[in-house]
This record gives C-alpha cells, structure tokens and sequence, in this order.
C-alpha cells in the first residue's frame, strides 16, 4: 500500500489534465486575432480618404487575413478536441465585429463618404442615405444569419439535398465580407467619387446581404480534408490559386469573391432547371449546413 506524497493535496490535478486544459487557448487566441484584424481594418477605414486611399486596401487586407484566421480557429479547435460552447459564443461574436460590422464601415466610407462631400444637389443626398441603407441592412443581414447559425441544427435549403456538410444554406458571412473587401482592394482603395458608381456599389452591398439570409446553397469545402489522400490534381489547383493571389491578388481575389457569390445563384437555377424537367433531387447527392 503506497502512502500519498506529502506535498500533494486533495485539490491538486495531473499535469496531463492541466495541459490539456491550457490547449484550449490555442483556437481562442486565433479568434482573437480575427477581431485584432475586425479592428484594424475599422481604424483603416476611418482614416482613408481619396487622398490617402491605401488606408482602404489596408482595411481591405485585414478583412482578408480575418477570414483566413476564422477558418483555422474552428478547424485548429476540432483537430485538438479542444470545441467548447464558450468557443462557439467568442467566434460568433468575432464574426459580428469583423466581418459585420468591420465591411459595413468599409462599405459605407469606401462607396459613399467622398461623394457625401459634394453639396447642393438632392440626388447625392439620397445616394449618401441610399449607402446608409445598405451598409446597415448588410450588418443587420450578418447579424441574423449568426443567430440563425446558433439555434438552428440543420435549416432546410430552398433547393433542399441530403443531409450532409457538403453546402451552406446561405452564403457564409465571411464570404459576404470577402466581397466588399475584394472590391475594395481590386480598386486599389481608391474610393468611389460618382454617384453613379455609387448606386452600383450600394445595389452590390444589397445584394451580398440577401445571399446572406437566403436559402440558396452554397459550397462549403468542408469535405476537404488535409489529413486524408488527395489526387494530385488537388494540390495543382491550390498551388496554382495560391500563386494567383500572390502575384496578381487585385484580380484574382476580386475573381474568387464574385464568382463564389454567384455560384449560389448558378446551383439554384441549375435547380429550378431540373425541377421543371421533373427530377427532383440533386445529382450528386449531396447535402446541406448552415454556417457563420
């Protein structure tokens, strides 16, 4: 019969357990640097202006970087078996601040605030509130699509599939912050001046904020997984979009936002296609997820 070490008390825990216990910091402290982005590209949007337009594609740039980081936090959280409520809460509250409120600032001081300056003329103050409108309708679209996200265990698409993790229903919000950000930065973050361009901007943001909170499917890349064989195929592509962005990311990320957000729109009317020829169900069989 062993005798208890002297030393050790009753309350007193496993080192094992202790570490185990700190790992949850790892994904909690990548959601952090979500928000330290979420708030630079804020003071970035504040301090742009036509003259000193790189204040704008920073802002566009720190949106870019939060959407790489919000990925790796929940991805880092499941690989280490470290997925908590209280990670859920802090990265959905990250994802109101940065990719909610973060581009609707950028939205709105990037697409309206020059042409607010001019005076005297009625139709560009309805174009500044037109911009008001929108900017907020996109916050408040983000806002209630993480809500949604957070009671909702498998919504329904309007196109429905099977059960699955293939798809969003809805396009993600960090995607509909991506597209002001790729805007943004394909502009170089030289904002808008006419108010014309401004109308089109405000008809985009609109746009982007219905996705949002439809029903349509959207791809969700989470059948991807890196810890499993892949075709080398895949990693071709990969190598290939990566040098994209590296050398040519105005372009090419402005091509990657857009065309993901259209997608959407592509697979449903592919839908309605083949609804009306009588088949009912999606040919590849695949299934359905919300997201933030």
């Amino acid at each position: 019969m062993s005798l208890p070490h002297p030393l050790r008390r009753e309350t007193d825990k496993p080192q094992g357990r202790r570490f185990r216990r700190s790992i949850y910091v790892l994904p909690s402290l990548f959601t952090a640097l979500n928000m330290a982005f979420g708030y630079y590209a804020m003071w970035q949007s504040f301090n742009g202006s036509a003259l000193a337009p790189w204040h704008y594609d920073n802002a566009a740039k720190a949106i870019g970087f939060a959407i790489l980081f919000d990925g790796l936090d929940g991805k880092i959280a499941r690989l280490t078996n470290t997925t908590s409520d209280f990670g859920r809460e802090l990265d959905s509250l990250a994802d109101v601040i940065t990719f909610g409120v973060a581009p609707a600032i950028l939205a709105w001081v990037w697409g309206f605030r020059e042409i607010g300056t001019l005076n005297g003329h009625l139709l560009v103050n309805r174009v500044v509130q037109f911009g008001a409108l929108t900017t907020f309708i996109f916050l408040v679209a983000g806002a209630s699509r993480l809500a949604r996200f957070n009671i909702q265990a498998n919504p329904k698409p309007w196109n429905p599939g099977r059960p699955g993790k293939k798809y969003f229903v809805g396009m993600a919000i960090p995607a509909g912050a991506g597209v002001i950000a790729a805007v943004v930065h394909f502009f170089g973050g030289d904002p808008i001046t006419a108010w014309w361009m401004a109308i089109g901007w405000g008809v985009l943001v609109f746009f982007a904020a219905i996705l949002m909170v439809s029903t349509w499917r959207y791809y969700s890349f989470k059948d991807i997984d890196f810890r499993t064989p892949h075709p080398f195929r895949l990693i071709v592509v990969l190598a290939a979009i990566v040098c994209c962005i590296v050398f040519a990311s105005q372009i090419s990320l402005f091509i990657i936002a857009i065309g993901y957000m259209l997608s959407g729109l592509i697979m449903g009317m592919g839908f309605l296609f083949r609804r009306r020829r009588g088949t009912s169900e999606h040919p590849d069989g695949a299934g359905v997820t919300e997201a933030s």
